[in-house]
């Protein structure tokens, strides 16, 4: 198992006083349609002793669609929840969404303009928030645990999947606004996946956009765009596509039908969230996970990976006239037969 390199390293995070302890800002996704994504990650977190403490009667951060009616009222919804979460008493601020984080932390940027922040708070009704880091759960995975220790953590090794890693085009972007990974050759997620066992498929449209919201008012246009994102991760060979954002999701797994159709294929390859990949590597139960909520089934992708696996082994365990592994053996090396 090899981990992808990365060309662009972040910015150096700064000392924490609790690493183990962030503000967790679901958001309105993660609690409707994408609630898989949420319990997935809590899950994941409270496995790996990364305490997410929720952020207090937290709202709506105005998403995407508020910035297009008013700037200002945009930078109050996220304002809003950017001071909540300092009644957290936590340094930094975890979501899940990558449309959440863009309004968060874009907030966070103009609030350090004096006739923005006047603007906000006149909105607010008081004091805008003074210090407060929104990052990614995907970050906060990589930078307050890390991919070498989650690799210790795994239980049942994701042996013999191939996974094409999509981050979506907001992920990482504007990089000097998100301010980390690579905005064009993201690994943080190829390097989660890889320490969970999987293989990670070279997969180059890993930041082009699925159409995003443009699925209501030009769905061909999110239809071409999806299509584009399936037909490579087939080309590099992926079983399953895997996503850290609920548009994305959305576009990839439950108007599957409708991307099909127009590109007059038949794309099946499921879309799990990473974190859900992740909880199964822990050994965590499918329940605690919400698998059945993808509209595509993930099983089977799993099931063929497995017997993938065991019949690789068996052939390298005949020419080397050595005993084969059991799949998903935790002490087997993706090159090495077992003695």
């Amino acid at each position: 198992m090899s981990v992808p390199g990365n060309s662009s390293a972040s910015p150096a995070t700064p000392a924490l006083t609790n690493p183990k302890r962030l503000a967790y800002y679901p958001g309105c996704s993660q609690s409707g349609t994408a609630a898989e994504y949420d319990i997935s990650t809590r899950a994941c977190c409270a496995e790996l002793g990364l305490e997410l403490v929720d952020v207090p009667d937290w709202t709506c951060c105005g998403s995407t669609p508020a910035h297009t009616v008013d700037h200002h009222l945009a930078g109050a919804l996220a304002a809003r929840n950017l001071r909540q979460a300092e009644a957290t008493g936590c340094e930094r601020m975890a979501t899940p969404c990558p449309s959440c984080l863009a309004a968060l932390r874009t907030a966070g940027h103009h609030l350090h303009q004096e006739a923005y922040r006047a603007e906000v708070e006149h909105l607010l009704g008081g004091p805008a928030p003074q210090e407060s880091t929104a990052i990614s759960v995907l970050q906060a995975l990589v930078e307050n645990i890390g991919p070498e220790a989650i690799a210790t953590a795994v239980k049942k090794p994701l042996t013999g999947l191939r996974v094409a890693p999509y981050y979506g085009c907001i992920m990482n972007r504007p990089p000097e606004l998100m301010a980390f990974d690579d905005p064009e050759n993201p690994t943080a997620m190829d390097r989660i996946l890889a320490a969970c066992g999987a293989t990670v498929v070279p997969y180059p449209f890993k930041t082009e956009c699925c159409g995003a919201a443009f699925g209501m008012p030009r769905l061909d246009v999110m239809q071409r765009l999806s299509a584009r994102l399936l037909a490579m991760a087939e080309e590099c060979g992926a079983d399953v596509v895997v996503v850290a954002c609920p548009l994305c999701q959305m576009n990839l797994d439950l108007r599957r039908g409708q991307v099909n159709s127009a590109a007059k294929a038949d794309y099946r390859m499921p879309v799990p969230y990473f974190t859900q990949l992740l909880g199964l590597a822990l050994g965590l139960p499918e329940s605690s996970l919400c698998l059945d909520k993808l509209v595509l089934d993930l099983r089977p992708a799993l099931a063929r990976a497995e017997e993938r696996e065991r019949k690789r082994a068996e052939e390298s365990a005949a020419q080397n006239g050595a005993k084969p592994c059991k799949p998903g053996d935790a002490s087997h090396k993706e090159d090495a037969p077992c003695a």
